[in-house]
């Protein structure tokens, strides 16, 4: 029996994706919240779930750790998509990346005045292409987390990153400046399973282009 890898991120894009799988006539049988295992069983015996780090899910698709998986734009852009075939943009976990500063920070002023900017933000190929395409310089700083405190500890004067809300820029005294490109997440295949596993593969694709169809 040919097996189904599907590599998904713990948070939203699990819980969004539950739905579409369940239109494949697929159930994860554990709650990746609680249970400590990192490859979780479905009730279909040949298809399998493992739950990876939301950055790492194109390159676990692209060299054959999983078969299929589900990642946000902004993740394929930082990538560069080798290796994928991307059948689908599920509409689902949206959200922005945008630009952020302190609310006491001229933005505005400073872009016009052609100052030179430090920005912190992992989405460096994103915040590095919209700043040349606005003609800005900039110095980027690559973080992982916490980006808030970038422009709070003076290391940055603005930030790139992901924003759903707008409640945690507001609750660090940031504000939303620029809104750089919306995100959702799309279904990533590895082009070689494509060919090998054809059948059990394009049935889930089916399954979830009808179900994002229906909504």
């Amino acid at each position: 029996m040919t097996t189904i890898t599907l590599a998904l991120s713990k948070g939203r894009i699990f819980d969004e994706t539950m739905p579409l799988l369940a239109a494949a006539g697929i159930k994860v049988l554990e709650d990746p919240e609680t249970s400590r295992k990192l490859i979780l069983p479905t009730n279909q015996p040949n298809v399998r779930v493992v739950m990876v780090r939301a950055t790492d899910v194109p390159t676990y698709v692209q060299y054959g750790g999983a078969d299929i998986g589900v990642t946000g734009k902004d993740t394929l852009i930082e990538h560069g998509g080798q290796g994928l075939f991307r059948p689908l943009d599920l509409n689902i976990a949206k959200c922005r990346v945008s630009v952020a500063v302190r609310n006491d920070f001229d933005y505005k002023h400073a872009v016009t005045q052609g100052s030179r900017l430090k920005v912190a933000t992992k989405y460096t190929l994103i915040a590095r292409e919209f700043f040349a395409s606005k003609g800005v310089h900039v110095d980027l700083i690559k973080l992982y987390g916490s980006m808030e405190l970038a422009p709070l500890t003076g290391m940055a004067d603005a930030i790139v990153d992901l924003v759903s809300t707008g409640n945690t820029l507001k609750a660090n005294h940031l504000v939303e400046v620029e809104r750089i490109m919306d995100i959702s997440s799309h279904l990533v295949v590895n082009q070689a399973a494509l060919k090998l596993k054809q059948e059990p593969l394009r049935h889930i694709i089916d399954a979830f282009a009808s179900a994002i169809r229906k909504d």
